[in-house]
């Protein structure tokens, strides 16, 4: 398409001013929103298991024409969601060529480009900003000042210019002007200083701002859209009351609610596609994966205001993967399998996501994330082994049998040593393995049998990776049988 490149050409296309002279961008979002509420397609591509929570109330929000907030624990994918948002805006959108404020040609509200239409007029060039041009976040700290949100008075511009301070032609704008026609995201709006959320307040209600002071009155059009932790765990700040008040729509996001949604997320977001040998990550490891996100969360030792990020398993999964790869590479070996104990590898990807409570803290983040990985692999190995009989495999430890398992060690070695604890291999079919599969995957099955024993304290595991008998717990003794004496006769009370 050849885009009208000035006024008079921008009149006669389908940008007319009918069209774009009083559309305003939250305008802009429910009209295109309305349009896909049509198709199948999803609204926000990539946003797993918000579906029937999350994405309806900001999909009410936008019709409402609401300024909204997401409140919820970090790795909940706040940030994504609104970045999402550029998908509901028009693929171009014109604005008068080399215009600070992105104005609109039909409504100019700058000095300059009022100036410029009035000595230029059907010439005046235009340009073009796409949607991701017209998404503007800001990070809050609680070093922003007003002059970088709403903007300053600019003395050196006055100076060269020959203008008065009072002029507007003096104005350095800041990131919200700058956001004019486009979202305006903040994110962590607790950091935000008290004195800078009030400047917030006339763009919301009266949909202006002023500037140092001066009358210098701008009517933006922006859609503005916030993120904050729900419960203050840091203890860095609020959200004053007034501003609050003047949030359209307050959006609570979550954490998976299944296993199955956070397996989808983590497979999405973890970089698997190496450029090496052939990947195999088998269901099983995925899910001890995600359940030791899910067991952080329900720990006592660990602390739920700061909630435990999806970034957690993501990260966990990167680093198995890597570990089952340098495994691989130093055994010269075909295919990559991680086996469930190179999860144990993967624990600075886990300890450094935990915030602990004092009794966490006091037996260590290391002791906390083995427990929380021994849970997750006890919880997946009820979930394809409830009801086996696994009696033949305990049997064949406690009668003397060992073997050990370290991370490097090449699989046709382990799969030698495997092979000889009776029954092991034969179990395998509840994992969907066959024989005739390869060996890494499975010796990968095998070692998450004989871990989730270990789970259940059936047999017994050094910190050598060395797969021994399980302590016996010792009977207690019966109590020998003892003749009970007969009570003493008791004594009547006389009669008066």
């Amino acid at each position: 398409m050849n885009f009208p490149r000035t006024l008079g050409e921008l009149r006669r296309s389908p940008f007319s001013e009918e069209q774009l002279r009083a559309r305003r961008v939250k305008d802009e979002l429910r009209e295109n929103l309305i349009a896909k509420l049509g198709d199948e397609a999803p609204i926000f591509p990539g946003i797993v298991g918000y579906d029937d929570t999350v994405v309806p109330q900001i999909v009410n929000a936008i019709l409402s024409r609401h300024n909204f907030i997401l409140l919820g624990l970090r790795g909940q994918a706040k940030s994504r969601i609104l970045r999402a948002l550029t998908s509901l805006l028009d693929p171009h959108a014109p604005y008068i060529a080399g215009c600070e404020i992105h104005d609109n040609p039909y409504a100019p509200i700058c000095r300059r480009c009022r100036d410029l239409i009035a000595q230029c007029g059907e010439a005046t060039a235009i340009a073009y900003l796409t949607p991701e041009e017209r998404y503007v976040e800001k990070l809050a700290t609680p070093d922003v000042t007003i002059a970088d949100l709403i903007g300053d008075i600019d003395p050196i511009k006055a100076a060269r210019g020959g203008h008065e301070l009072a002029s507007e032609f003096t104005v350095h704008y800041g990131l919200l002007p700058r956001a004019n026609r486009s979202i305006f995201a903040v994110n962590e709006l607790p950091d935000l200083a008290g004195k800078i959320q009030v400047g917030l307040f006339n763009i919301m209600q009266e949909g202006d701002v002023q500037i140092k002071g001066y009358p210098v009155r701008l009517p933006l059009d922006v859609a503005l859209v916030f993120t904050a932790n729900p419960e203050d765990y840091t203890a860095r700040g609020k959200i004053i009351t007034p501003l609050k008040d003047r949030i359209g729509s307050e959006i609570r996001t979550h954490y998976p609610a299944t296993v199955e949604e956070g397996i989808a997320i983590t497979t999405q977001e973890a970089w698997a596609s190496r450029n090496g040998n052939k990947l195999v990550i088998p269901k099983y490891v995925r899910e001890v994966i995600e359940r030791i996100a899910f067991a952080a969360r329900e720990d006592k030792k660990i602390d739920k205001r700061s909630g435990i990020s999806q970034r957690l398993p993501i990260s966990c999964m990167e680093n198995v993967i890597s570990n089952a790869e340098r495994r691989t590479i130093r055994n010269q070996e075909k295919v990559v399998v991680p086996r469930v104990g190179d999860i144990y590898a993967a624990m600075p990807a886990i300890t450094g996501k935990l915030e602990l409570e004092y009794e966490g803290e006091m037996r260590g983040a290391d002791s906390v994330a083995r427990e929380l990985i021994r849970s997750a692999i006890a919880k997946t190995f009820d979930e394809y082994f409830s009801g086996v009989n696994m009696q033949q495999v305990v049997q064949w430890f406690d009668l003397g049998g060992e073997v050990r398992m370290t991370d490097n060690a090449p699989t046709g070695k382990v799969f030698d040593e495997l092979k000889n604890i009776q029954g092991l291999l034969d179990k395998l079919a509840a994992l969907s393995i066959k024989n005739k599969d390869p060996q890494e995957l499975q010796v990968s099955g095998a070692e998450f049998v004989l871990e989730g024993l270990y789970a259940h304290k059936r047999i017994g595991r050094s910190e050598e990776r060395v797969f021994t008998a399980g302590e016996k717990q010792p009977r207690r003794p019966e109590k020998p049988f003892e003749r009970e004496e007969p009570l003493p006769p008791r004594s009547r009370r006389p009669y008066n």
